[in-house]
Order: structure tokens, then sequence, then C-alpha cells
């Protein structure tokens, strides 16, 4: 099984610039030992529904210890008996 995820999540109450804390949860995505791409709108995680569901709320736990607005979208990508689609996805459009 595949999830194929692309999320984003930044404070809102923290002024113009909120890359310090992005970049709290690129470390903790970098961290999962999950597949990822960082993007510049935003960052694309392959894993399983657990464990990108429990990585995206690591990152908002994170961000609220310091932060009393957050914003977060997601989207999310499902395919049964399908992994390696994050390059897999690119490779296809690409060739």
């Amino acid at each position: 099984m595949s999830v194929l995820i692309d999320f984003s999540i930044a404070p809102m109450d923290k002024g113009e610039s909120v890359s310090l804390y992005v970049a709290k949860a690129v470390s903790i995505i970098k961290n999962s030992g999950l597949d990822y791409r960082l993007g510049p709108m935003g960052t694309s995680v392959e894993g399983n529904w657990a464990e990108v569901m429990n990585l995206v709320t690591r990152c908002f736990e994170e961000l609220k210890k310091e932060c009393d607005r957050i914003y977060l979208t997601m989207k999310v990508d499902y395919r049964k008996n399908a992994k390696g689609r994050i390059k897999g996805k690119v490779a296809s459009v690409e060739k």
C-alpha cells in the first residue's frame, strides 16, 4: 500500500517569515525514515497510512509548543499495491 501526501504546515502568528518553524517540521520529516521530497510550497511524503498520519501529527504537535495558530494543508493519494510513487509519478510524466 502506498499513501502519498503533499502537505505544508506553518504558524500564522509568528510574522512574515516562518522558515524557522517550517525547518522544525522538515527535521521531523527527515528523521522519520520515510521517503520525502521538499518543495517550495510543501513537502511530499510516501509511506503507509499510519506512518504518514503519525508524521503529520508529530509535526503539528511540535509547532503547537510555540504557536497559537497553525495553518496546515494536506493532499492525499492512496493506491493499493503500489510503492516508489514519489519518484515514479514524476518520472512517468517527464517520460
